[in-house]
Parts: C-alpha cells; structure tokens; sequence
C-alpha cells in the first residue's frame, strides 16, 4: 500500500488547512459541511462505472453500471466478456463503452493491467499505467487515483462539476478553462483531493 492514503482524519485536516488558506473554499464548508470521502472500492467493476462516468450524467452511468451488476455478479473481466453487444447495448452501454469494456477485460485477463499491484505506486506510475489501455484517459486515471487509490494531491482534469462548481465559488464571469482550473488548483497543494471533493460537495449540494 502506497504510503500517501486520504483516510478521515487526513481528510478532516486537509479540509480545515485549505478553508484557513482559502476563504472561498471556507464559506463552503461553513455553509455544507466538510465534504464525504466518497471512496470506492478498487478493481474492474469499480473502473469500468468510471468508464461509463465519462461524457454523461453520473446518475445514467449509476443505471447502467447497477443493470451489469444485476447480470452479472459478481462482475469479473471473464464474466464480462461473456455478454454479446444486444446485452450491453440493453444495460446502457454505447458501442464505445462496449469497446473499451472490453478492452480493459482483456488486457486485466492478459496481465497487462494489474490494478492490484496500483496501490503500491506513486500517482505518475498509476496514470502511466492506466492512461496505456485504451478508453481510459486522465480524467478516468484521475478519479481512479483520487476516489479508489485515495490519493491526497490529485486534481481531475477535466472535470465539469469541478468547472462548474469552481466557477460559482470563485464568482468568476465564465467557466475557467482546464489550464485555469490546473492553476487554480495549485494552491491547494498538497491537498488537491479534498479541494476537489469540497467543490464537488458543493455542486452537489447548491447546483446539481
């Protein structure tokens, strides 16, 4: 296990250093709490929901991911690759998500992923190692990192909650772009994973 692990207390810290250091951050936590953790369980079942999280709504990825998991369960790279496109198309998933459910099967069947072995790396080696299968971008490395891994430092990028959100928080005219947001973020060092969670917290909360 990878020494740097976001368990309650680090996450109770984190938030408290970032709403002294920042006081936008601060009226968030004032006014909704300290954020959940909102960690999941590591493994295929847990990275293929992320795939299906990518461009749509998490609630229609939620559907189709719980429809799998009423076929198949418990769901395993094997079990997977015994549906037919009628079956996975029927569940929610586009022909792309197919693909790169599929894909993420095999190449975890084939040992060229071993999502076990993640815990014990750094978070370059985990995106490197993730971001080489096809389907799985930096966003999808970066919720796996955050959510799964529970990494403290990781900013998803990409991520239109945390547009939004960050947006609002920041009263900013427009939505900033990833290259703002990235900047942004880097005040919140070493402790870009609870910011994260703290303006998801509130798009959750106020926007969604």
């Amino acid at each position: 296990m990878h020494a740097d692990v976001l368990n309650d207390d680090a996450l109770a810290r984190g938030v408290r250093l970032l709403a002294r250091r920042d006081p936008d951050l601060r009226r968030v936590v004032k006014r909704f709490g300290a954020p959940p953790m909102w960690d999941r369980e590591s493994g295929f079942s847990t990275l293929l929901h992320i795939i299906l999280e990518q461009q749509v709504s998490l609630a229609s990825a939620r559907a189709a991911h719980n429809k799998l998991l009423e076929l198949v369960s418990p769901l395993t790279p094997e079990r997977f690759l015994q549906l037919d496109d009628a079956t996975l198309k029927n569940v929610g998933f586009s022909r792309q998500k197919t693909a790169y459910g599929r894909n993420l099967a095999q190449s975890i069947i084939d040992g060229i992923l071993n999502l076990d072995a993640l815990a014990g790396m750094d978070d370059a080696s985990v995106r490197s190692e993730l971001i080489k299968i096809k389907g799985i971008g930096r966003w999808t490395a970066d919720i796996y990192l955050l959510m799964v891994l529970r990494r403290p430092d990781v900013w998803p990028t990409g991520d239109l909650a945390l547009t939004v959100a960050a947006q609002r928080v920041k009263n900013l005219p427009v939505r900033p772009t990833e290259e703002q947001l990235v900047e942004m973020s880097a005040r919140w060092r070493p402790w870009r994973a609870v910011a994260a969670r703290i303006l998801w917290h509130y798009y959750l909360s106020d926007l969604a």
